[in-house]
Parts: C-alpha cells; sequence; structure tokens
C-alpha cells in the first residue's frame, strides 16, 4: 500500500555534540577541571600550608565556583561564540552601529557656533 511519505534520511545526529551530565558538548571538561583545582587547592592549604579546613573550603571553592557561573551564565543553553561575543562587546563596545554616547558634535552644528558677533561689527 503506497501512502505517498517518503522517508528520507538525515543526518541531524551530526548537528549535536552529544550531552554529559546534562551539559551540552564539551563542558564538561571544564567543570573537571574547576573540580581538579577545587581539590588541589584544599590538598595544598589544608595540608601543606596548614589552615584551617572552613578557610581551606572557602579558597578551594572559588575555582569551582567561577567554573560553574561560567558554563551556566555564558555557556549552556547559549549560541556559540555568545560568551566571545560579550567579551568583545565589554571590551569594545558596540560594533556594527553607531554609539551615540559617545558621538562628536558636529563642527558645523549651530549650537556650538558663537553667537556673539559683536566683535566682528
Amino acid at each position: 500500500m503506497k501512502d505517498g511519505i517518503r522517508f528520507t534520511e538525515t543526518n541531524s545526529s551530526d548537528d549535536s555534540k552529544g550531552r554529559t551530565w546534562g551539559l551540552e558538548g564539551d563542558l564538561f571538561w571544564i567543570m573537571i577541571g574547576g573540580a581538579f583545582a577545587f581539590v588541589m587547592i584544599l590538598l595544598l592549604c589544608f595540608s601543606a600550608l596548614k589552615v584551617s579546613l572552613v578557610a581551606s573550603l572557602i579558597l578551594a571553592a572559588v575555582p569551582l565556583t567561577l567554573c560553574l557561573i561560567y558554563i551556566f551564565v555564558f555557556r549552556q543553553g547559549k549560541p556559540t561564540g555568545y560568551d566571545l561575543d560579550c567579551l568583545d562587546y565589554w571590551l569594545n563596545g558596540s560594533g556594527f552601529s553607531p554609539d551615540y554616547q559617545k558621538r562628536p558634535a558636529h563642527p558645523l552644528c549651530l549650537n556650538n557656533r558663537q553667537t556673539d558677533t559683536s566683535s566682528t561689527i
């Protein structure tokens, strides 16, 4: 029986980089790097430098927290290059449209010219 439905193979699986523990693509490795830095700083502070456990935990949590903020604010669920676009915008300002805040005054504008003409008479 012919229904008129055409079956076409697609390569839609090539568009996804996959997911690991709910994180898209290679974001898992950034989190692993933050966890590794957490463990190394904790061991260094608590064992080698004899800092208290609470202070060591607080200090060691900084790189892991920064990695998680980077992942969930700038990368997870965002388009490719979103983090670099934000950095470029913060460093250079808007790129394709004029920035009206920094626009210089036009030299022939009447508001900027002297209106006192008594010295010319």
